[in-house]
């Protein structure tokens, strides 16, 4: 469970905790065997391309001033729109993983297809320090530390600066004021103890909180005492609309030095990230 702060709370019963130790002690060799296997298969691993291979292999790490973490399809499509297409970047990487909602997690050493649910890392050609993880694929509880600590581990920790995009439903936003639709969408933001640079929102109140990857990110962060800050939109729609996705660009303008903005994206861009394809009623779930 995450806090409103990011940070991850152990809730257990020492019953079931007991129960589960009783468990291990029957477990024959077959069984321990089966686990070990499901355990190795369900292991994040960040793939690179040869020549990021070839230097981290050199020096260990990666040079990164700033990462922008993307996660959820708004904010996934906010950074094709507005950031990807702006200037030139290339994929450099993606985080291989599987898990029962992952498609294409059965090709672990492939490139994600177009399309397909996925999480990218692209590099910024002007400037190689510069990196953007864009998520719009499924992670499971058990991987999201994982995830957090293999991405954040690749890059050298001095001089970083993460800044981490999400989406989150209104229906989640609690506030003892009534909304209305017209107040949305907005952005709220968490950050961490080492963050000094400038709030363009209102910090998200208690007792509302984080949870996923955005939050495995900032209490990794928080360990680590990197700097850095979440911006999440709160938005009514199901799906990416141009609206929701505009929301970002104030969480952005900090980085106007070494991340540029398309100013107006084009509309086959637009009308390919805001298309639905997989629209179904909801009436009867």
């Amino acid at each position: 469970m995450a806090t409103y702060f990011g940070e991850v709370l152990s809730v257990y019963s020492r019953a079931v905790e007991e129960d589960e130790y009783d468990d291990l002690e029957d477990e024959n060799e077959e069984d321990v065997q089966i686990r070990r296997e499901i355990e190795e298969k369900r292991e994040v691993q960040v793939r690179w391309c040869p020549e990021v291979s070839k230097t981290l292999e050199s020096s260990g790490q990666l040079q990164c001033s700033n990462m922008i973490i993307a996660v959820g399809p708004s904010a996934a499509g906010f950074v094709s729109a507005y950031v990807l297409s702006a200037e030139g970047w290339t994929q450099v990487g993606w985080v291989s993983l599987w898990n029962e909602r992952s498609r294409g997690s059965s090709r672990p050493d492939t490139v994600p297809q177009p399309g397909e649910p996925s999480f990218i890392i692209y590099q910024q050609n002007s400037s190689p320090s510069v990196l953007i993880c864009q998520c719009t694929c499924y992670i499971a509880e058990d991987q999201l530390f994982q995830c957090a600590e293999k991405v954040l581990s690749s890059v050298q920790r001095r001089g970083l600066n993460v800044t981490v995009l999400s989406d989150s439903t209104l229906a989640e936003y609690k506030t003892p004021d009534y909304l209305n639709g017209s107040g949305t969408p907005f952005l709220r933001a968490l950050k961490t103890s080492s963050y000094t640079g400038s709030m363009l929102c209102p910090l998200l109140e208690q007792p509302n909180i984080v949870t996923g990857l955005p939050a495995a990110v900032l209490s990794h962060c928080q360990v680590q005492r990197i700097p850095a800050v979440l911006f999440q939109c709160y938005t009514d729609v199901l799906h990416p609309d141009s609206v929701t996705m505009e929301t970002y660009k104030p969480a952005l303008s900090c980085l106007s030095t070494s991340v540029k903005l398309e100013a107006c994206p084009s509309v086959e861009v637009l009308q390919k990230l805001t298309q639905i394809s997989d629209a179904q009623s909801n009436l009867y779930t």
